[in-house]
């Protein structure tokens, strides 16, 4: 008998004589390895993809992401923030700060009546069906923007604050940059995308973030953004939210949701429980299904790691103030509004309330009149602040009894000393 060759040894091991590999079993091998080596690209592709958001233990999976604290404005997740997107419809977001900035500084009210314009209610996509020459209020178009992403009322109050929908791009553009919205752009109050190819609306997840907690400090938005169905033209139209969070979170009660084919689904939501209020903004989500469960994981994530300390209540007495030429010679001080600290649920130390108040006022002073601030601080950082305000008006005493005032204090002062 001869001997083995090396490679009939290798082929034989210490079991007997090597068997016949089949061709087929050689294919199975070598399919079992393909499917390993594909898994394993699966795996690092999507954790590539998924971004910074999985190190928090979230899988989004939409394209950008931001989750940000309100009261301090901190964010707690991200992915992709600052990757430019078209924004769609919450375009919107920035018409309706405009128009509630004009309300609060008086230029415009929202019981005013804007006319149509043909161009108005020429605009496709989501919208009310506006006639040339209709007639609706500030109020009724902000409904119809906030509850429906209606483009032809956005533009209708477009024209109505600017007088023009181009001047009232340009403000849009310089209310942006106002803000810090970086990576912001607007040629457009409907968030539609351009005829023909041409420059569109671009923003990123981050920027939506800060304007949405801008849009916040104008809180009766909120009475129709947080409105799940409603109506116009007395009940012959019905409205129902564009957001189904709004319906079916609970605590959530805006902002703004988004779609074309280009900008996918996108979504601002906010929403408060326990006195703690987050923002979560998702961009170009592949369905509204996915839209949804990523504001949802965003909601939930928020709600788990944060949590309020109330420091005091609106209408609290902090002391008094003296009041210079008033009817009265001091005034009350009060918070004038509930003082509420957001923190991290591990976060330890007790808060220091620090009290701002001038050594003295001058009449005629307004009952709810700022007079002073509150500042809540942990660590040293300011955490959350409140105004303090007078308790009661303090009407101004004339010449004569001003001097008299000013001899009482003198001469008190002289034989109290």
């Amino acid at each position: 008998m001869r001997p083995l060759t090396t490679e009939e040894k290798r082929r034989r091991g210490r079991h007997g004589p090597a068997q016949r590999v089949d061709s087929r079993q050689r294919t199975y091998s070598r399919w079992r390895w393909a499917r390993v080596i594909l898994a394993v690209l699966i795996i690092l592709n999507t954790a590539g993809w998924a971004g910074a958001a999985d190190a928090d233990g979230l899988v989004l999976r939409s394209e950008a992401a931001v989750l940000m604290e309100y009261s301090t404005g901190e964010v707690l997740v991200e992915k992709n923030p600052h990757r430019q997107l078209p924004p769609a419809s919450i375009t919107k977001m920035m018409v309706m700060l405009l128009v509630m900035e004009a309300v609060e500084a008086g230029e415009i009210k929202l019981s005013d009546v804007v006319v149509t314009t043909p161009e108005a209610a020429r605009m496709g996509g989501s919208q009310i069906w506006l006639e040339p020459g209709e007639e609706m209020t500030v109020a009724e178009l902000l409904k119809a923007v906030s509850i429906v992403s209606a483009n032809d009322a956005s533009y209708a109050l477009a024209e109505h604050v600017a007088g023009s929908h181009e001047l009232f791009v340009e403000m849009m553009n310089k209310r942006a940059q106002e803000l810090g919205l970086a990576n912001t752009r607007y040629a457009n109050a409907t968030g539609l995308e351009p005829d023909g190819g041409g420059e569109g609306n671009i923003t990123t997840a981050y920027d939506m973030a800060v304007l949405g907690r801008e849009l916040l400090k104008h809180p009766t938005i909120l009475q129709w953004t947080g409105t799940w169905i409603d109506s116009l033209r007395g009940g012959e139209s019905f409205l129902r939210n564009t957001n189904n969070l709004v319906r079916f979170y609970e605590g959530c009660d805006g902002l703004k949701t988004g779609y074309t084919d280009e900008a996918g689904y996108s979504l601002v939501g906010t929403a408060q429980r326990s006195n703690v209020r987050v923002i979560a903004v998702v961009m170009k989500a592949p369905t509204s299904a996915v839209r949804n469960s990523d504001i949802t994981k965003l909601f939930n994530y928020g709600f788990s790691r944060f949590k309020a300390l109330p420091v005091a209540k609106s209408g609290d007495p902090v002391g008094k103030i003296r009041v210079i030429k008033g009817e009265t010679r001091e005034v009350e001080v009060l918070v004038g509004k509930d003082l509420i600290l957001v923190v991290k649920r591990e976060e330890q130390g007790e808060p220091e309330v620090e009290i701002t108040l001038p050594p003295h006022v001058k009449a005629p002073l307004a009952r709810g009149e700022k007079v002073g601030e509150a500042l809540v601080k942990m660590g040293g950082e300011v955490k959350a602040r409140a105004d303090l305000v007078a308790a009661a008006d303090v009407a101004e005493v004339g010449f004569f009894r001003f001097l008299l005032q000013i001899t009482r204090d003198f001469f008190g002062g002289f034989f109290g000393g």
